[in-house]
């Protein structure tokens, strides 16, 4: 079933279908919301109170087969809104989660990896907030430029310099990782 029929049938009062939905977003949802707002903790309350506004708006919810823009745009949204509530001017790195932290690697590729992810977060909270976020929507949230464009209120072309700006910039900063 499509993400635009599980609305369609949520907005007529099938909670199973949200569920379905929720589901099946709520993990791209998370790891986007963690790396805007840097904490794994915020991320969760955003991400409930993203899926409740969903929930909320399904009755104006026109299918058209853009559900992911639709609801990643009010991800942002609530995220930019936590944000502002904190005074915190900019997007901030995305903390890694407690269990980087509880349980250290125990075999030599789980040390690189780990050692990896660390690096990753850090070049990334380094990059500017707008190819941060265009980056995060493209390779975490998986949207397609055109919705990355429409999100940021800017051109595709511009979208594409935001991702190459990032990815060269990432290239530089991992180079002994690629």
């Amino acid at each position: 079933m499509t993400d635009d029929e599980l609305m369609v049938r949520g907005a007529a009062g099938d909670d199973r279908a949200f569920q379905l939905l929720v589901e099946r977003w709520q993990g791209r949802v998370l790891g986007y919301l963690a790396r805007v707002l840097g904490s794994e903790t915020e991320a969760e309350d955003v991400a409930q109170e993203t899926f409740v506004k969903v929930y909320a708006s399904a009755g104006s919810y026109r299918p058209d087969g853009r559900f992911a823009g639709w609801l990643f745009r009010i991800a942002r949204k609530q995220a930019r809104s936590r944000l502002r509530r904190k005074k915190i001017a900019r997007f901030l790195p995305f903390v890694g989660s407690e269990h980087d932290v509880s349980e250290p690697p125990r075999a030599e590729e789980d040390r690189r990896r780990h050692e990896l992810r660390e690096a990753l977060r850090v070049a990334l909270g380094s990059l500017p907030a707008r190819q941060r976020e265009a980056f995060v929507l493209r390779y975490d949230a998986r949207l397609g430029q055109r919705e990355i464009a429409r999100e940021l209120g800017t051109s595709v072309s511009a979208v594409e310099t935001l991702l190459h700006r990032a990815k060269r910039a990432l290239r530089e900063q991992l180079g002994d990782w690629t």
